[in-house]
C-alpha cells in the first residue's frame, strides 16, 4: 500500500485502486443531498456503457471538485496547451457510419 503525503493530510492508495479506470463517460446525477457520478467506459460496436465507478458526494464537495477540476485544467493548458473539444461530438454506441 502506497501512502501520498499531503499538508496535514495522509492518503492511502492500494494497488488495485491506484492502477484506475479508465472511462470515457461521466453520467451525473443529484438530489437536494447529494450528487452522484458515475464514470463508465462506451465501447465502439456496443450498445451499453459499462458503469466502472460511482463516486457519491455532498452538494460543497460536489463543488470544490468543480473548482479544483478548473484550477488543474488551466494548469495542465498554461503548461501543455489548450484542450479542445469538438463542437459537435456524437456517440454513436453501434459504430456505424451512416446517419439514422
Amino acid at each position: 500500500m502506497n501512502e501520498v503525503k499531503k499538508p496535514g493530510i495522509e492518503i492511502q492508495l492500494d494497488e488495485q485502486v491506484a492502477q484506475g479506470n479508465y472511462c470515457n463517460l461521466a453520467i451525473i446525477a443529484h438530489s437536494s443531498s447529494e450528487f452522484i457520478i458515475d464514470f463508465a467506459t462506451m465501447l465502439p460496436g456496443l450498445p451499453k456503457a459499462r458503469v466502472k465507478s460511482r463516486v457519491v458526494l455532498t452538494p460543497e464537495h460536489a463543488k470544490r471538485l468543480l473548482m479544483s477540476l478548473q484550477e488543474n485544467i488551466t494548469r495542465y493548458e498554461s503548461a501543455i496547451g489548450k484542450i479542445t473539444i469538438p463542437s459537435k461530438q456524437i456517440i454513436d454506441p453501434f459504430g456505424s457510419k451512416g446517419q439514422a
